[in-house]
């Protein structure tokens, strides 16, 4: 933390190209940890619907955390997610505390809400129940959701205060982690059903992935970098009796200052910890909203400030589009937020960087990898009348090509048998697969997503001008 935000834009061509291939190694699923209620919790690694990425900067040990619990309450159509960004002499044990332990408190508190809504429901009758629905009906403090366990707005607002509070509360009192002058952010998300809650705590940030009218990508950033220079917060401080300025180095990057010392000079108007500036404006109250979500949206980026002090929200969102792979969106937008720093800010020590990717739709067959599409489309069924012979040639030595995936094809690449005698070559164009006079060619193998793949057609013909006969394609419709 502590650079400033620049407004310099930031372009490289091919986005994962740029990055070395060593560095998108597929991301492994992660170890899954039983939670509260049965939930399954990640702390690293990929699932079906989440991509998680965290990299050490250059100032130390690294203080960011996340944490990703599926069927969050033991819900299967619940999600949590939550980034936390670690400051201060002990603020990666602050991160860590939060990351292990709000999830558990914010999912007893969701219980315990939806017990009393269905209390309350019980006891005004169906009828009045249904009244007051169709008063809150579209309005701030409804959510559209069909499900009757599915609470009001004014109730995940209420039940997200109250577990940040008692989590502060906690901390303030565990004398095994020192958070006098360290403490975290923490950006989280509950998705139940369509309904997505964001519940922010500091300058970590989550954005969404919309399409435009046409097709464009768009980025719909769902919370606000709560800074001390904000009005709002800015006020609340003042009147608290702390101060807020920046310093003369960072003209652009205000902090918070107790009354009579120039420290600790905190960067955030809000977070967990830091009970040295409780007293003088600093809160625990998590900024709550809500989103429906649309079929234009296509998933939503949390991340540390890490990311967002070098990368826009446009950057971050296209790098996670272009990604071959789920798994590997998360590693690819920290790989670029570390090569941003080290551009952009050549003379400052490269930050944390902690990223949550949380897509909202199944993968179609037209967007997945080429090296998905080629096993996939090879066990085809309707490749069933090729021999066994062929059906093993086939595999080895095909390519998916971008022409072929437009047109649901499948492009055998052209097969070149060497022989040992040049004569007689017509007639060894014939020749049985498994003949021990030819052999295919030896191409080099690339790797591709941690799978092996052929160069591409054309490059082979550009590097290698032979007169040697080749073999017709062969082109098997899917």
């Amino acid at each position: 933390m502590g650079a400033c935000c620049s407004k310099e834009p930031y372009s490289d061509g091919v986005v994962e190209d740029a990055i070395e291939e060593k560095e998108l190694e597929d991301e492994e699923e992660g170890d899954v940890i039983v939670g509260d209620y049965g939930a399954r919790m990640r702390l690293y690694g990929a699932s079906k619907y989440t991509s998680m990425y965290t990299q050490q900067g250059r100032k130390g040990i690294n203080q960011d955390a996340m944490t990703v619990w599926e069927e969050f309450t033991g819900d299967k159509d619940m999600l949590f997610c939550g980034v936390f960004d670690g400051h201060g002499p002990y603020g990666h044990k602050v991160a860590r505390h939060i990351r292990d332990t709000l999830p558990s408190r914010l999912s007893r508190e969701i219980k315990t809400s939806q017990n009393n809504s269905f209390k309350s429901r019980d006891a005004d009758g169906k009828r009045d129940n249904s009244d007051e629905v169709n008063k809150n009906k579209g309005g701030k403090d409804s959510l559209d959701d069909d499900d009757s366990s599915s609470l009001l707005l004014s109730s995940w607002e209420a039940t997200f205060t109250k577990s940040f509070k008692e989590m502060d509360e906690e901390l303030s009192l565990d004398a095994s982690i020192d958070s006098f002058c360290s403490g975290t952010t923490a950006v989280t998300i509950v998705k139940e059903g369509n309904n997505l809650i964001i519940a922010n705590l500091g300058d970590s940030r989550a954005v969404l992935c919309s399409k435009g009218p046409k097709n464009q990508l768009i980025p719909i950033q769902l919370t606000v970098d709560l800074k001390p220079n904000i009005a709002s917060e800015a006020e609340r401080i003042k009147n608290s009796n702390g101060r807020v300025f920046a310093l003369e180095k960072e003209p652009e990057l205000f902090r918070i200052w107790m009354p009579d010392e120039d420290c600790p000079g905190l960067a955030m108007a809000r977070a967990f910890g830091d009970f040295c500036l409780k007293d003088y404006g600093l809160i625990s109250t998590p900024e709550v909203s809500y989103r429906r979500v649309t079929d234009k949206d296509e998933f939503v980026v949390l991340a540390t400030d890490g990311v967002w002090d070098v990368l826009t929200n446009f950057e971050v969102i296209k790098i996670v589009a272009s990604a071959r792979k789920r798994s590997m969106a998360a590693k690819l937008v920290v790989k670029h937020a570390a090569r941003a720093w080290r551009s952009k800010f050549p003379g400052s020590k490269v930050d944390d960087s902690a990223v949550i990717c949380f897509f909202l739709k199944n993968r179609t067959l037209l967007t997945r990898s080429f090296s998905e599409v080629t096993q996939l489309s090879v066990n085809h069924s309707e490749l069933e009348g090729y021999s066994d012979v062929s059906l093993a040639k086939f595999e080895t030595y095909s390519e998916v090509s971008r022409a072929s995936l437009n047109h649901s094809e499948i492009a055998a690449v052209p097969e070149r048998f060497r022989s040992k005698k040049r004569e007689g070559s017509s007639e060894n164009a014939n020749t049985d697969l498994n003949s021990e006079e030819y052999e295919f060619p030896h191409f080099r193998l690339q790797k591709v997503n941690s799978s092996g793949k052929f160069p591409r057609l054309l490059k082979v013909l550009s590097r290698r001008k032979s007169t040697r006969a080749y073999k017709g394609v062969e082109t098997v419709e899917v």
